[in-house]
């Protein structure tokens, strides 16, 4: 009998110690001072290569953020996304969601002038997680110390794409992307706020402007005024292939102002829009609206909670378009 107590107890000592390893384990999987004596200049080396690619075109931060939240939500953070299609395969860049995506340049850039000082030791993806901080802070957003050490992946399918949640998503859908790749409600409304940067298509929010069901031509969730303006700019017959308009009313800034635009019903996208149909996202938004210091440290908090999504990365890439 003694004998069994002592085996029983051992054996919840085991489990213990398997959830303490396995916890300790992806806490240090990733640091923030992983190169700190194996390259040390590359954090500052990606961030005059943004700077400068900036400098020359204001699009580059939110192109950057973008394509770095469309790495992690396919396949985790493993830089999958920078890698071009062959002719046996279709890469995600190549991927419905992601033929808009732009400004790979910026990352080949700091991948080569990295690559001479410290060969074969910064990965793409880690190069990438720095670069869309980099991006955010310099247009006025907050800074956060981006944990390092991710490998860079293999594999890069067009088709998974689909995994990515798009503009039509309803909350439900959102909270349940999100929810598979660790993140919280709390999450998904900071990480929203990235809208604050960038531009979009008239096919990203035609849905809201024509046709929307069967008893209404316009959202009506959607301003008015706003809905109004931009069917002028996104007409039945629209021609010109780049109309579209801007998140919000400060293109390149970054701050709340989304957060402000969406309490007024002049969220862009529907997923914008449905962050106001659960009680809990709509407190958020309110919060965040009304103050840019809490959306800022949430927004650094959830970044780095997101960057933190393991990837199957194996290597370290010379060349961030192909595998080693």
């Amino acid at each position: 009998f003694q004998f069994l107590i002592i085996l029983m107890a051992l054996q919840r000592f085991l489990v213990v110690f398997v959830i303490i390893f396995v916890l300790f384990s992806c806490v240090n999987a990733l640091s923030s001072n992983y190169y700190d004596q194996t390259c040390p200049d590359a954090e500052s080396t990606i961030r005059q290569v943004v700077k400068k690619a900036m400098s020359n075109d204001k699009t580059v931060p939110a192109a950057l953020l973008r394509m770095h939240f469309h790495d992690c939500f396919v396949r985790g953070c493993d830089g999958s996304v920078l890698l071009n299609s062959t002719k046996n395969n279709q890469a995600e860049k190549d991927g419905p969601p992601n033929i808009s995506l732009h400004s790979f340049y910026v990352i080949d850039v700091a991948k080569k002038q990295i690559e001479n000082m410290c060969p074969d030791v910064v990965s793409c993806a880690d190069i990438l997680a720095l670069a869309a901080r980099d991006a955010v802070t310099l247009s006025g957003g907050p800074y956060w110390a981006v944990p390092k050490g991710r490998k860079d992946g293999r594999i890069s399918i067009a088709s998974e794409t689909r995994q990515l949640p798009g503009p039509n998503s309803n909350i439900s859908q959102l909270q349940q992307s999100f929810s598979q790749r660790g993140l919280t409600l709390d999450d998904l409304v900071a990480l929203s706020g990235g809208h604050t940067l960038g531009f979009s298509h008239c096919s990203s929010f035609r849905n809201r402007i024509e046709k929307f069901d069967s008893k209404n031509d316009v959202d009506p969730t959607l301003d008015a005024s706003f809905a109004a303006n931009l069917k002028k700019i996104c007409p039945l017959k629209n021609t010109t292939k780049n109309a579209g308009a801007t998140m919000d009313t400060t293109t390149f800034l970054f701050d709340n102002a989304y957060y402000k635009l969406v309490l007024q019903k002049k969220g862009l996208f529907s997923s914008d829009s449905n962050l106001l149909t659960n009680s809990r996202t709509k407190t958020l938004v309110s919060k965040f609206a009304n103050s840019q210091h809490e959306f800022f440290k949430a927004f650094a908090d959830s970044m780095i909670k997101m960057s933190s999504i393991s990837g199957s990365g194996q290597e370290i890439r010379r060349d961030c378009r192909f595998v080693n």
